[in-house]
């Protein structure tokens, strides 16, 4: 699917898991983001941006050793809902 189709899954998957935990992507403290290509971070953070109101922080992490369709992996940290 591409990068970008490829972020927006992760992160919608990341959301429902969120609401299924009664959390939500605004108590979202910190990403990791793992690419495939650096040369694909802007079109990755057109969609990352659109999920995040209040701005996690953000780390990037080349990883040249995902599997051959995969473009990118995102692992966030997230404080527990009240």
């Amino acid at each position: 699917g591409g990068i970008q189709p490829q972020t927006r899954q992760a992160l919608e998957n990341l959301k429902a898991s969120l609401e299924r935990a009664g959390g939500s992507m605004d108590r979202v403290l910190k990403c990791t983001v793992f690419l495939a290509s650096f040369d694909e971070w802007a079109a990755m953070n057109e969609v990352y941006v659109t999920f995040f109101e209040n701005k996690p922080a953000r780390t990037a992490v080349g990883n040249a050793g995902m599997g051959p369709e995969t473009r990118v992996e995102i692992e966030c940290i997230a404080a527990a809902p009240d």
